[in-house]
């Protein structure tokens, strides 16, 4: 028990054959919550090139490099051959860099923080005014409602490509017909249009 919930720097116990005793180390507690949520972040990089609140937007932005790449480590096990280890990890660089594209594209639309200028002044810690109305608010301003990063993608997978052929008359060609976009669909479909890539 001690081992799984990783406490025993809290605890002083005592076992004997016959008992168990056990009390807290306040001290210790107190000096552990006075850290509690502190992380520090140090650089090899001088001042004058990356002050310390970029370094820390910096450092914010690997976990979106961490996301990308999560699942890539347990595919890629001892014995593969390089190519095919170069092969998995350009493919996973190249879903991040679209990920990365459409995100930035669908900002808009997300719980996403639109005012990019602002960032590089204000505490990298805190989001902007915009986006806490964001969350707050749930919605855009024509009702429409804003979504996550995989919300936004579940909402475009309704738009199907559909084959179809005509019963009853032969030899006609199969053809296709693509579903009508929705009014926020359409918008999601034009914010990708007008991104420069």
């Amino acid at each position: 028990m001690i081992n799984r919930y990783k406490m025993a720097k809290h605890m002083s116990l005592t076992i004997t054959d016959t008992s168990l005793t056990f009390a807290r180390k306040e001290d210790a507690i107190i000096a552990e919550a006075a850290l509690n949520g502190i992380s520090i972040i140090r650089t090899s990089v001088d001042a004058e090139r990356l002050d310390a609140a970029s370094c820390v937007r910096h450092y914010k932005s690997l976990s979106q490099v961490e996301r990308a790449f999560r699942h890539c480590r347990p595919h890629i096990v001892d014995g593969m051959a390089y190519g095919t280890v170069c092969a998995h990890i350009f493919l996973r660089m190249l879903a991040y860099t679209v990920e990365w594209h459409m995100r930035e594209a669908w900002r808009e639309l997300l719980f996403a923080d639109e005012d990019q200028a602002a960032r590089a002044s204000r505490d990298p810690a805190e989001r902007s005014a915009g986006a806490k109305a964001k969350v707050a608010r749930r919605c855009h301003e024509d009702g429409t409602p804003i979504h996550s990063f995989q919300t936004l993608l579940a909402e475009l997978a309704a738009i199907v490509r559909n084959t179809c052929t005509l019963s009853g008359v032969d030899d006609t060609s199969p053809f296709t017909i693509t579903t009508q976009p929705s009014l926020f669909q359409q918008r999601a479909l034009e914010c990708v249009a007008r991104f420069p890539v």
